[in-house]
């Protein structure tokens, strides 16, 4: 599948982007099928050869969120411009809540979970196998702070 995407060119603080149409699993400094404009970000100016990216735009090639915001600013798409902002990973366990805030699940959420599945029965074993090493780590977790207290008392003796 064919995808335009920015190619940087420039010297180190200078960036310039080409404006390039080519696989879209190839590496950005790789070979490319055309070259459809340039991008100076710096200067905030650009140039796309608008009937080169209707042409490619009609055989399927695919723009990325940054290019296609280029694309209708330059008038050669029409409609909303994508959200280019990062979006970070969650990790396997956590979910995020309405504040964007990384919360991990509780028990009573993993347990409603499983209550809804068809293997409710063997669903509950795993669960209540996994409680008990969580109740056995919490109790690991006591004894290492009462060591800690233990040499501040002998300071403070001295």
């Amino acid at each position: 599948m064919l995808a335009i995407k920015l190619r940087r060119i420039g010297k180190k603080h200078q960036a310039a982007f080409r404006i390039i149409v080519s696989e879209k699993r190839s590496k950005v400094d790789g070979r490319y099928t055309d070259n459809i404009g340039w991008l100076n970000p710096n200067s905030k100016e650009f140039n796309i050869k608008k009937e080169k990216a209707q042409y490619w735009l009609k055989n399927g090639a695919q723009p990325t969120d940054t290019v296609y915001n280029l694309f209708i600013k330059a008038g050669i798409i029409e409609g909303r411009k994508k959200s280019v902002h990062k979006k970070k990973k969650v990790k396997k366990g956590e979910t995020k809540d309405v504040a964007g805030k990384k919360v991990k699940e509780t028990a009573a959420e993993v347990s409603t979970e499983t209550a809804k599945s068809p293997n409710a029965e063997s669903d509950k074993k795993i669960e209540s196998e996994i409680e008990a090493p969580i109740e056995a780590s919490g109790k690991e977790t006591e004894k290492p702070k009462e060591e800690i207290e233990q040499p501040k008392e002998n300071k403070e003796n001295k």
